[in-house]
């Protein structure tokens, strides 16, 4: 199974009650980053290149409540940043827990197995664990030697007490189609994680490295390709079949960057998290004072390469909620 059964069902229930109160834009999945600090400086992270007073700077608890109660996704995915730094992330998350969020704690897993005490196993918690390629891959693309083998061991233990375990993977100009199907045959078959979520990479204006992000041709060549003979259905992926046939190139869709808002220690960033066009103080004032209709391929130059999940899985869910045949195709994905 692609994504839980009590998520599907939770999910689509929500959706179906936007569209009976005709409500156009709303949240899928809160972006939630308590903090830009982070134990890594990868090379294509544009999150870290702040001053440190303002890498210093974290949200409060309540903070973190607030934004989940105001904007009423669903979803949460906490990230950052390194989540696992902030020295209430344990209470972050049973909070959110509380409210029956379903949440997925974004890690590169460096400190994971360390904080493992501060979590316990629950059906609305996974643990979503960054893994950008096999283990030379990986260290590359994170800057650092060893990480690799610290985000196994710290999954492997997971698992073992009990925890649902996904994990998030970035693809860039670097990896061709026997890349993308070597991460995810060992991430699905080695390491059996439970859910897999995969991106081309979106070219951060701040990131050091600005030579290896994909366009959207290669992003569709390489999935196209990594995706032939049935590979995709004998993966756990994380998606939409169609956002994964987006990928692909089967169907195109226009960017819904409001589906998944962001919330950080600057407050709510319009569009989405990957591009900042400044923030404002509420939801409300997101939604009504974005000009939504500037953004997505086409529509922005900042936007011209992007095909990342942010902006176009939840343009997919909609388009599956909208068909019939498309919400038995996704109802039965594997």
């Amino acid at each position: 199974m692609s994504i839980p059964l009590r998520q599907k069902v939770r999910v689509g229930a929500y959706l179906m009650s936007q569209r009976l109160r005709h409500i156009d834009k709303f949240p899928l999945v809160l972006q939630l980053e308590p903090l830009y600090q982070c134990n890594l400086e990868c090379a294509g992270c544009g999150k870290i290149q702040h001053p440190d007073d303002i890498l210093r700077r974290r949200l409060t608890v309540q903070q973190c409540i607030d934004a989940i109660e105001e904007c009423g996704a669903p979803v949460v995915s906490i990230a950052g940043g390194e989540p696992l730094v902030h020295k209430e992330i344990g209470q972050i998350v049973g909070a959110l827990l509380e409210r029956k969020k379903f949440v997925y704690l974004c890690t590169n897993a460096i400190l994971m197995e360390n904080k493992l005490d501060l979590f316990k196993p629950n059906p609305y918690f996974a643990w979503s664990i960054h893994m950008d390629g096999l283990k030379d891959r990986h260290d590359a693309s994170v800057c650092r030697d060893g990480v690799f083998d610290k985000a196994v061991a710290a999954i492997k233990e997971a698992k073992s007490r009990g925890f649902r375990v996904t994990t998030n993977t970035t693809f860039f100009t670097q990896d061709d189609a026997t890349s993308v199907r070597d991460v995810l045959d060992f991430l699905n078959d080695d390491l059996k994680v439970d859910n897999m979520q995969i991106s081309p990479a979106y070219a951060y204006e701040k990131a050091p490295d600005q030579d290896h992000f994909m366009g959207v041709e290669r992003t569709r060549a390489i999935f196209k390709e990594a995706f032939a003979d049935g590979r995709r259905k004998k993966w756990r992926l994380n998606h939409s079949p169609l956002f994964l046939d987006f990928l692909e190139g089967k169907v195109d869709f226009s960017c819904t960057a409001w589906g998944i808002p962001c919330y950080s220690i600057f407050g709510w960033q319009r569009p989405c998290y990957l591009l900042s066009d400044g923030y404002v103080g509420s939801y409300k004032e997101l939604l009504e004072t974005t000009e939504w209709e500037k953004y997505g391929r086409g529509r922005n130059p900042k936007c011209a390469n992007c095909m990342a999940h942010c902006g176009y899985e939840p343009t997919a869910v909609m388009s599956t909620m909208g068909s019939l045949r498309e919400s038995l195709r996704a109802a039965v994905a594997h």
